[in-house]
């Protein structure tokens, strides 16, 4: 790969070299690398463009890395990955896409990713999209996420766009069977005229299940967002979602909730705030010397941490 790509990869995934475990390495719509392990299997499938992922049960403190890079304009990419996680296993997953585009054709990645979890399994999944080059073609990426959650599982996902990508629509898809456990954390910055869509649809059909949902996003310039979130409890169940938004300059942010109770016993709730930057904030870190801009950037940087 060359010296573009592995920055790429270090923005996604933070890969400065091979990582240890298992991994499987995409660039530009090809296979690029893969290594497998003991305890975790990949796969290509043979009907469509992707990979299987096959975590064997009672496999503990292993990852596997699945980045995604291009770097050729007027490329469109599209794949379909697979995880089957045993049951009482306990594993990270690192994925993202990072997209160069220094030409003037769009350049777009979709990816949908499917997660069989089976019971009492633990997975931490890291999700982070970043787009660069001073191209004018658009920066494109559209990540799915269908997650099935079985009896006793737990899932963590942190997903992270934070610069470059100019269009992203990230829709999730989540069904928790009994005591089942779904914990989403998403950052999301946008520039320019940089669009970004958010929806998230949970089903907490297992009693004792449980969602929570957090979103922080910065819009700033034109750009805009759309944070759109259903809950729907089936059982007795407990669900939060949170949305909370800074807008600057001329920024717009929509937060659409949806919580549907469908059992006595489901606990729904949402939250949401958008807004500016409070000026106080920005008085009281000028007051220890800093410019206006470098305290909108420190406000900025620790609401997105």
């Amino acid at each position: 790969m060359d010296k573009i790509q592995m920055e790429l990869l270090k923005q996604v995934a933070d890969i400065h070299e091979v990582p240890q475990g298992a991994y499987n390495f995409r660039v530009n719509g090809q296979g690029a690398a893969r290594n497998t392990t003991e305890h975790i299997d990949i796969v290509t499938k043979e009907d469509k463009q992707g990979i299987d992922i096959i975590i064997k049960p009672g496999t503990k403190n292993e990852s596997v890395h699945i980045p995604v890079v291009l770097s050729q304009s007027g490329l469109t990419d599209m794949v379909y990955n697979d995880f089957y996680i045993g049951e009482d296993s306990d594993v990270t997953i690192v994925a993202g896409c990072g997209i160069h585009n220094g030409g003037a054709e769009k350049a777009q990645h979709d990816g949908i990713h499917s997660f069989f979890v089976g019971k009492n399994a633990r997975v931490k999944y890291i999700e982070k999209h970043y787009g660069s080059g001073e191209g004018s073609g658009e920066r494109v990426l559209n990540p799915q996420t269908i997650i099935a959650l079985a009896e006793g599982s737990y899932m963590e996902m942190d997903t992270v766009q934070i610069k470059g990508v100019d269009s992203t629509i990230r829709t999730t898809k989540a069904e928790l069977a009994d005591c089942a456990t779904l914990v989403i954390r998403e950052k999301i910055m946008t520039h320019g005229s940089q669009y970004a869509k958010t929806d998230f649809e949970v089903n907490l059909d297992g009693e004792d299940c449980g969602v929570n949902l957090i979103s922080r996003s910065v819009a700033k310039d034109h750009s805009s967002q759309i944070f759109l979130s259903k809950i729907k409890g089936n059982n007795k169940c407990v669900g939060h979602s949170e949305c909370d938004a800074i807008l600057m300059d001329e920024g717009s942010v929509s937060a659409i909730p949806e919580i549907t109770a469908n059992h006595l016993d489901a606990s729904l709730i949402h939250e949401a705030a958008i807004g500016k930057i409070a000026g106080e904030q920005i008085t009281k870190l000028m007051t220890l010397g800093l410019t206006e801009a470098e305290a909108e950037a420190q406000i900025v940087n620790g609401f997105l941490k």
